[in-house]
């Protein structure tokens, strides 16, 4: 291994430590540390921080997502590389100069993302978290899209109601007893209420979808991410609701997305 002229501090102890606490990619996170820090001093509380288990996008302050670095800070959830797929649904479903609504929009990477792969969109965002809101409003510049903090629908201008095209949620669907069972990076350093979705998972999604005609222009799309085990009560919930479901998914990623289309006609 060699050694950082400028941080003094060389990759094979920094791996060494990493691999101590179970980095599986340890060599992989050394690079980006080293890669990220800007003085010596930087990278050794880098590296502390990474030791005691602070998620590594949270050490870095960004995480690469759909080909882009999204700010992301401590106490933010950390979009998952299985979102892109997310992303790239609604690309395939949105236009240019559609209206698109994120709910729990979290960092805002999704709707980042969105807005690189089709220009100008009329872009609105929101979360409940006062720090996933400050990121996202990073994220997604205010000439570019609009960020609410809020309750799901709550905080949308009423004006938008029948208009939007492309609705998207990422919505917590991790069932409450099982939120134990995940990795401490996300339990112990996520916002409970990213992960939790309630006894099944699928409470936030039933409330996105309770509502989620009125704000659907006719043919538009809601596309939830969920699990492929719990897609199948998403799907049903979509078509209480009065939308037409389809579930796709993309085993490299680990990715579902439920999609469900308004009737174009009444």
């Amino acid at each position: 291994m060699s050694v950082s002229p400028s941080l003094h501090l060389p990759l094979s102890t920094i791996v060494t430590r990493l691999r101590a606490v179970g980095c599986v990619f340890a060599e992989d996170e050394a690079r980006l540390l080293v890669g990220t820090a800007r003085t010596a001093d930087e990278l050794a509380t880098m590296v502390d921080r990474r030791v005691a288990g602070l998620p590594l996008e949270h050490v870095l302050g960004w995480a690469e997502f759909h080909g882009r670095r999204i700010a992301v800070d401590p106490g933010v959830f950390v979009p998952r590389r299985r979102t892109e797929f997310l992303v790239d649904q609604a690309v395939g479903l949105a236009r240019p100069g559609a209206v698109v609504v994120d709910l729990c929009c979290g960092s805002g990477a999704v709707g980042a993302g969105l807005l690189a792969a089709l220009g100008r969109i009329e872009l609105y965002a929101v979360d409940i978290e006062p720090a996933a809101v400050r990121c996202a409003r990073r994220n997604i510049p205010a000439g570019q899209g609009r960020v609410y903090e809020g309750d799901l629908y709550e905080p949308l201008p009423a004006a938008l109601r029948g208009r939007v095209d492309v609705l998207v949620a990422n919505a917590p669907y991790v069932p409450t007893d099982a939120i134990r069972l995940l990795p401490p990076e996300a339990r112990d350093h996520e916002p409970r209420v990213a992960l939790d979705g309630g006894a099944d998972g699928l409470d936030v999604q039933r409330r996105v979808l309770a509502e989620a005609a009125r704000w659907l222009a006719p043919g538009g799309h809601l596309l939830v991410e969920t699990s492929e085990r719990q897609a199948p009560g998403t799907a049903r919930a979509f078509a209480r609701h009065g939308l037409t479901p389809r579930v796709t998914g993309d085993e490299e990623r680990g990715a579902t997305v439920v999609i469900g289309a308004r009737p174009a006609t009444a």
